[in-house]
């Protein structure tokens, strides 16, 4: 039997995380109720997500950069998700971290758990002297709302037709991509999305579930591809 290959694109926040970190950090350092209610606008289609990072960074008036890297540090990430990058390591699946979130925390959290080797995309932020936030998105897209980074052109980018793609998220960035890759493997947001547009998808708790349906996978004589992917796929290339 043939050893399969799979193209791996996982979220951050919430996904390889326990907690969505951004939202953790603006409840903290913003005004909550503020932060609420430009993140409801976000879930409801009245403000892009660059708007929604824009409106959250300046709400925080001032942050310590101290107090900000301990309450990073409070984040924890799937105890099962090391064991995954080994299990992608040793089995040569490529995956990339593709986050809506910023790189500030990413980088500091995959510090702390000595993951150095992982390529991530993500949103870049500043933390000024003074105590501001100042957000940039180097992997924006006007076509792209749901997701200041664009998650769909890095998924274009990095796979080809003959790849098997895979797709690990739980939120609202992740909607509009995942749609994009062979197999979804959703919970939470993603999951009930999947559910309403009637996408074929895993559920999973952790990234130990996720390994095991990998592994599921790998041993079908036959993978089919999901059709509708390969439509999407197609029909970006022809748009580019």
């Amino acid at each position: 039997m043939n050893k399969k290959t799979f193209k791996i694109f996982v979220d951050f926040d919430g996904t390889i995380t326990l907690r969505d970190t951004g939202d953790a950090i603006f409840s903290r350092f913003g005004e909550t109720e503020k932060v609420n209610e430009i993140i409801k606008n976000l879930l409801q289609d009245k403000i892009t997500a660059k708007q929604c990072w824009i409106s959250l960074c300046n709400l925080v008036n001032y942050v310590d950069k101290n107090e900000l890297d301990k309450f990073i540090d409070t984040i924890e990430v799937d105890p099962y998700f090391h064991h995954f990058a080994e299990y992608c390591r040793i089995n040569d699946h490529d995956f990339y971290v593709l986050s809506d979130g910023f790189d500030y925390y990413i980088e500091r959290i995959f510090a702390r758990e000595n993951l150095h080797d992982i390529k991530y995309f993500a949103n870049h932020l500043d933390v000024t002297a003074d105590g501001k936030l100042i957000p940039s998105f180097p992997y924006e897209d006007s076509g792209c709302t749901t997701s200041a980074n664009c998650k769909r052109n890095h998924i274009i980018d990095k796979s080809s037709d003959s790849d098997y793609t895979v797709y690990i998220g739980d939120g609202n960035s992740d909607k509009s991509t995942s749609v994009f890759c062979d197999f979804i493997f959703a919970k939470d947001d993603l999951l009930k999305f999947c559910e309403k547009e009637r996408i074929t998808f895993f559920p999973y708790n952790n990234f130990n579930d996720i390994i095991a349906r990998l592994e599921q996978l790998n041993n079908k004589k036959r993978l089919k591809k999901r059709y509708q992917a390969e439509l999407r796929r197609r029909e970006t290339y022809i748009m580019e």
